[in-house]
């Protein structure tokens, strides 16, 4: 059973929020077991009703970025705080999330609450910024391990505040 969630905890992921070696038949496929997790962390409190605001999202536009990045997302109600669940897909396994140059290999669903519009914007733009560069993203592929993977995401958005 999860940890009750702390207010004070302003961590945006934590380990249990990632998934190694992510096998998912497809983006929906992943993004659900990215929102079970946030679920099972006190993040989320209706799993099909913040399911039904990303899906209804990533109908909206594509949300892969270049470089093997998937980065669905939504605003939503059910959402108790800002939070990201990771996915590093197992070797073989990447994921198809709409981005010019192919499929993905990191997924990352960010999830806001439906209040926090600039706050939104602020986590996508920065960790965008942070994917961009090969050397962030080739670090979350190599590190095997969930704590660590945690806290490259965490520390890129150490400026970030909620």
């Amino acid at each position: 059973m999860a940890e009750p969630l702390d207010p004070y905890d302003a961590h945006l992921t934590t380990a249990d929020m990632v998934i190694l070696e992510m096998e998912a038949k497809d983006k929906t496929d992943a993004t659900n077991q990215l929102a079970e997790r946030l679920h099972a962390a006190g993040r989320i409190s209706d799993l099909d009703g913040f399911l039904k605001n990303v899906n209804a999202r990533e109908h909206q536009l594509a949300t892969g970025l270049p470089g093997g990045i998937g980065l669905p997302h939504a605003r939503s109600e059910f959402v108790s705080q800002t939070s990201i669940a990771v996915g590093i897909t197992k070797y073989g396994h990447a994921l198809d999330f709409g981005a010019a140059d192919g499929p993905a290999t990191v997924i990352l669903l960010i999830a806001t609450p439906a209040s926090s519009f600039s706050d939104h914007l602020e986590v996508l733009a920065t960790l965008a910024r942070s994917l961009s560069k090969e050397s962030f993203r080739e670090s979350l592929r190599r590190a095997y391990d969930a704590e660590v993977i945690a806290e490259l995401i965490n520390s890129s958005l150490v400026f970030f505040d909620h």
